[in-house]
Order: C-alpha cells, then sequence, then structure tokens
C-alpha cells in the first residue's frame, strides 16, 4: 500500500517536473537533451553481455566516482558500463570525464514502468549506486529482475534517517532483500540497520572520495590558468558556491582588498543556471570582472583585461579543480548556507589552503579529520571569510602546512576503493536471475 501511494504522489508531481525541466531548458538545452531517458528510454547499451549500471546524480558524485569507474574499466574491460545522473550537470561531466566504451545517460525516474524500461535497455548485473540514492521503486525493481545493488560511499545523515523512518514500510523490504551498503562510517552504517538493512549486509569501508586521484594535466593546468590570469598577484577561489554565499565572497574580497589590492577572486557557482544570475550581481557592485568563457573564446581579447579584472567568473563545468590547482586559498561553498557543504577534498588533495563554513552536514567525517588534522579552517561570516583568507595570503609557511596536512589526511585515509572492488567482486561471482 505505501509503495502504490508513493508510485502516486511521483506520478502527480511529473508534469510538474516536466514543466520545470522545460522552462529551464530555455536557459540550457542540457535539459532538453536525452529527455528521454528519463523515462527509461534510448538507445540500449551496446555488448552482449550483461553489464554494470553505475548512479552518481550530480557532478560531485560523478567526479567521486572517476577513481570507481577506471577501476571497473581496467578489471572487467569486458562488460558494458553504463553511468547515469540525474543533472545535466552530472550527465555532461560523466560525458565529458570517462573515456569511450562508458554510456553516460539520465537516470530514469522513479516510476516502476520508467525503472522496468531502463532496466531492459541497460540489462546490468549490478547497479552501483554513489552515496546516498535511496529510490524505493529502483530499488525494488532491481529485486524483480535480480539486479544486486551495492551502495559506496553510503551515507547517511541523522536528518535523513529520521525523515525516512517516518516511512519505514516504503523502504524496509527493499533495502532487507538484495542491497549491499558500504558505508562511509560507523554512523552511517547504524542509521542504515535502524531503517531495516540487515546488519549482515552492511559494512563500514570508508568514503571512496579519498581514493580519487587529481585527474592527469591538473597541476599543468592550474599553472597555465595561474600565468593567465594572475601571474603576479594573488588568487583565491570560492567554488561550488550557492545564493548568499556569492554576495559573502565579495563581501570577503573587498575587505581582502584593502591589504590585497591585486588579488583575484574566481567565483564558481554550483549550478550552471545560475551563472546569468551572478553576473548580474557582479554588475550591480560595479565591479571590473570577465566570464572565463569569455577569455576561452578570444584569448587575445581578453589578454589585457584579464590582467586588470577584480573577479573572475568561472562560468564553465568540469575546470574548478584547475581553478583549486592555481589557487593560494580555497573556499568550498554550500557550507556558509544550510546546503551540507561540498567537496573539501578536491582542494584537499592538490594541497591548497582550505577554507569552508560550518554547514557540513554531506560530508561531516571528511570535515572532522581535515579541521583535526590542519588541513581545513571553518568560518562563519563573511567577515571570517576575508580575514582568514588575508591571514593565509599574508603567512606563506602557513599555507603550506595546512596543504600538507590536507594531503596527508587524504593518503591516511584511502581503501575505500579496494573495499568497494572485493564486494563487487562478491557480487559478480553470484549469477544474477530474471
Amino acid at each position: 500500500m505505501a509503495r502504490r501511494l508513493y508510485t502516486l504522489l511521483v506520478l502527480l508531481a511529473l508534469p510538474l517536473a516536466s514543466l520545470v525541466v522545460l522552462w529551464r531548458g530555455f536557459r540550457d538545452r542540457d535539459y532538453w537533451r536525452g529527455w528521454r531517458e528519463r523515462f527509461g528510454c534510448g538507445a540500449p547499451l551496446e555488448g552482449e553481455q550483461r553489464g554494470l549500471w553505475l548512479h552518481a546524480v550530480s557532478v560531485g558524485e560523478v567526479q567521486a566516482a572517476a577513481s570507481l569507474v577506471a577501476a571497473l574499466r581496467r578489471e572487467w574491460p569486458e562488460l558494458p558500463l553504463a553511468v547515469t545522473s540525474a543533472t545535466p550537470a552530472g550527465r555532461s561531466r560523466a560525458r565529458a570525464a570517462f573515456e569511450s566504451g562508458v554510456d553516460a545517460r539520465y537516470a530514469p525516474y522513479d516510476l516502476p514502468w520508467c525503472v522496468r524500461a531502463a532496466l531492459r535497455r541497460l540489462r546490468p548485473t549490478l547497479l552501483v549506486v554513489m552515496e546516498t540514492e535511496l529510490w524505493p521503486n529502483l530499488l525494488d525493481e532491481c529485486d524483480r529482475a535480480g539486479v544486486g545493488v551495492l551502495i559506496v560511499s553510503a551515507r547517511l545523515s541523522a536528518r535523513s534517517r529520521a525523515r525516512w523512518s517516518r516511512f519505514n514500510t516504503l523502504l524496509q523490504p527493499a533495502l532487507g532483500r538484495r542491497v549491499l551498503i558500504a558505508a562511509q562510517s560507523a554512523a552511517d552504517a547504524e542509521r542504515f540497520i535502524s531503517l531495516g538493512a540487515p546488519a549482515a549486509r552492511v559494512r563500514v569501508c570508508g568514503n571512496i572520495k579519498f581514493d580519487r586521484e587529481p585527474r592527469p594535466g591538473v597541476v599543468s593546468g592550474g599553472v597555465a590558468l595561474r600565468a593567465r590570469y594572475a601571474a603576479a598577484r594573488p588568487l583565491w577561489v570560492a567554488g561550488s558556491t550557492h545564493a548568499g554565499e556569492e554576495q559573502a565572497a565579495l563581501a570577503a574580497h573587498a575587505a581582502l582588498r584593502t591589504a590585497w589590492p591585486q588579488a583575484l577572486l574566481v567565483l564558481a557557482p554550483r549550478h550552471r543556471p545560475r551563472f546569468d544570475e551572478v553576473a548580474r550581481l557582479l554588475d550591480e557592485r560595479s565591479l571590473r570582472w570577465l566570464r572565463h568563457s569569455a577569455a576561452l573564446a578570444d584569448p587575445a581579447g581578453t589578454s589585457v583585461a584579464a590582467a586588470q579584472i577584480d573577479v573572475l567568473l568561472l562560468d564553465t563545468i568540469g575546470e574548478l579543480e584547475d581553478f583549486y590547482a592555481a589557487a593560494d586559498v580555497a573556499f568550498v561553498g554550500g557550507s556558509l548556507v544550510p546546503v551540507g557543504g561540498h567537496n573539501l577534498l578536491e582542494p584537499a588533495a592538490l594541497g591548497v589552503a582550505t577554507l569552508a563554513g560550518p554547514a557540513q552536514g554531506n560530508a561531516p567525517d571528511v570535515a572532522r579529520l581535515l579541521q583535526q588534522n590542519g588541513g581545513l579552517q571553518l568560518v562563519r561570516d563573511a567577515a571570517e571569510l576575508g580575514a582568514a583568507v588575508q591571514v593565509l595570503l599574508a603567512d606563506s609557511p602557513a599555507r603550506a602546512r595546512m596543504g600538507k596536512a590536507a594531503q596527508a589526511t587524504v593518503a591516511a585515509n584511502r581503501g575505500a576503493l579496494d573495499q568497494a572492488l572485493v564486494m563487487i567482486r562478491e557480487c559478480l561471482a553470484k549469477p544474477a536471475s530474471r
């Protein structure tokens, strides 16, 4: 009964969701591309063998999955592999990041017939889900089709557990059958068990994001970006920002420029649809600023302007890591607003002094480890952000110590990838049934 009610509610929400996709498509045509995939349609996955389906909901999860995708390609090159995302940015990033032989598309809506259609086209023997995507119909239809499910780097906040516990009859049957869970922490494991996952099917394996190496060429890319935009001046990045955080970063930058008038802020909104919104904000502030996309389109014409701007708007997808590599200091957004924080490990793995706000609910263990080891400083508002950037720019040895501590923390916590591969081998060794 609970499943039928849930399905009815998703179905009733579908027209509104379709209108949102249609409306956003006027600003970003990626919303329209591959729309049929959201209903489980699209071309069948190539290859005669049953393959692997990896679901990574958005850009952050796609990037976190990079090391896992590479390992899957090395160990099972003969198996077809599909990577699905729920957002245009995630789908675009997967298509750009992964080699040929990896089919990147949208995940289906969580309606039984959409999921069944996707299963017919993808023909997976195993679904690997990154982090926290719990979709009742997806889990149930995989069970009916004899498809195993493994959730890697599985995390479940106390708030999410409390929310799901109100609908325990909806999720518990699916968690109790064919799902294996590789939890990030003991606390995450306990929360999954409290929702009905059998303890024997839950293991604490750590966070696979620690295993991701900076992609090849990112350091040299950072050197090139530094030479283009800030060869002889300080550069700091405010990455993956949300509404309210751009204002905080600009206020911090204004205070910073009283001591460092040549400092450059690279402002990188989290979502593509907000690029123009942030551009209007920069115009309202009467700042000297430049779009990175404009510099790419006309490198000769923008070389002089690039040397004189106060702010660079990073309005492209997939280059934030390169700018982290170019930076003296990085601020990671989603953390001064109640979003839960974004990927601290990207700048940390590059040895960049890293700042963030206190809202770290998405990966509290990562933030705690980095902070305890001296690789992360938390700030509460624009004033603290500006002061922290100013102190770090003035103290090169402190920046270096902070960056080394961050890199050491990343290195010390690797290993989740190997444990995930062990569990995938176990799943693939069991013949799937239809």
